[in-house]
């Protein structure tokens, strides 16, 4: 097949889904598929400006210079090209190739379900809400679509309304790392050394960034509360995005502050041995698409305590250990919090053979997030989308 795949510019410096769209490109290529990619380039956008203004000159590139070009460069594709939305959060340009086959990888809806005001938590702005506006108008014009949850693709069908997709397959992600066990005791070593920090014993560990959803401020505060009763002395690490002032106000408040590590800039290498070292990984997620770290610890030999809703449930499975989604209301709060800090302690009070069946168990629930697997299934939609169309 030729499969033309949209990805979000580089300028827009994400994380999470440059690594999936490479998952695609690559997986694809080395499936003997012609791929070619197609993205808005900074022109505005690398003019030096404020950071205020640069937002508006990406806007221009990516919804006035590129529509240009790719209208252009359709007139030299054959109508037997397939084309491939990494994110249904490129809907802008889908209108672009209304009139081809394509597909829609689909991710999370919680921009879309914030500018709506469904979530209490993430408050979105006029502009934000005529912008999910015109995204979600585009992916509305698609046909076939590939979600990486049930909950994913449950969220996607109440936002097509009556239109009922001719193609909605879940695709689970695929690990994009080589993340398995380790030995524990010569891995916390060796971490102890990097991090120039005391992880001999083991530690709690988080991996997230500021999002609302990731939920950092409620592992702060489960952690509090356990240190608060436990006879254990266990550091927190945080891996992830430089803490906000929030963040670091409440590291600061805290009896334990000394404990609570913030990590940036961690390479590849690091995060993996951070979860094969680690006692147990907190993440007590508010909403996912997916939940990646969740399968990247379970694979690593990593128990999870995260959160009992969908799709960190999914995920996790029957071996995760599970708490509640954190309340809105502060008068909920503290209730929840002892709770949490409860059930972590119930596990690491737990006895070392009780800890190795979960581990055991969690490595092989992981192997269903095989890369080769994910990509297998995807490229089965792709072909019968393209025999579909087929001229």
């Amino acid at each position: 097949m030729h499969i033309v795949i949209f990805v979000h510019p580089g300028f827009q410096k994400s994380q999470s889904m440059p690594r999936y769209a490479n998952l695609l490109i690559e997986g694809m290529r080395n499936r003997k598929h012609e791929v070619e990619v197609w993205t808005a380039k900074s022109y505005f956008y690398k003019l030096p400006s404020p950071a205020f203004i640069k937002k508006w000159l990406g806007y221009l590139d990516q919804f006035v210079i590129f529509p240009i070009q790719v209208k252009l460069k359709l007139l030299r594709k054959d109508f037997n090209t397939l084309f491939v939305f990494t994110d249904q959060a490129l809907g802008p340009w889908m209108p672009l190739v209304s009139k081809r086959p394509f597909v829609v990888h689909c991710h999370d809806f919680l921009a879309q379900r914030s500018a709506l005001d469904q979530i209490h938590e993430n408050r979105v702005k006029l502009s934000g809400k005529i912008y999910q506006r015109l995204i979600r108008k585009g992916y509305r014009k698609a046909k076939y679509f590939i979600s990486i949850s049930m909950k994913t693709r449950d969220d996607l069908h109440l936002f097509l309304g009556n239109k009922n997709p001719e193609i909605s397959r879940v695709v689970y992600n695929g690990l994009n790392q080589d993340f398995k066990p380790g030995n524990t005791e010569i891995v916390r070593q060796n971490l102890s050394k990097r991090f120039n920090l005391d992880l001999n014993q083991g530690f709690i560990l988080h991996v997230g960034g500021n999002q609302f959803y990731k939920n950092r401020k409620g592992v702060l505060k489960i952690y509090d509360t356990w240190s608060d009763y436990s006879a254990r002395e266990l550091p927190l690490l945080m891996i992830g995005s430089e803490p906000d002032m929030e963040l670091l106000a409440l590291r600061e408040k805290s009896s334990y502050r000394s404990s609570i590590h913030f990590l940036t800039n961690v390479s590849d290498e690091n995060l993996r041995l951070a979860y094969q070292g680690a006692s147990v990984f907190l993440y007590p997620s508010i909403a996912e698409g997916f939940g990646w770290p969740i399968a990247e610890a379970m694979a690593s030999g990593c128990p999870v305590i995260t959160t009992g809703e969908p799709p960190m449930n999914e995920v996790g499975g029957e071996f995760g250990i599970y708490i509640p989604k954190m309340p809105q209301n502060e008068e909920d709060m503290e209730s929840w919090v002892r709770y949490s800090a409860n059930v972590l302690n119930e596990f690491i009070e737990l006895e070392p053979v009780e800890k190795n069946k979960l581990k055991r168990s969690g490595i092989q629930h992981a192997r269903r997030f095989d890369r080769e697997l994910a990509l297998e299934k995807i490229e089965q939609v792709y072909k019968e989308v393209y025999q579909l169309n087929e001229v």
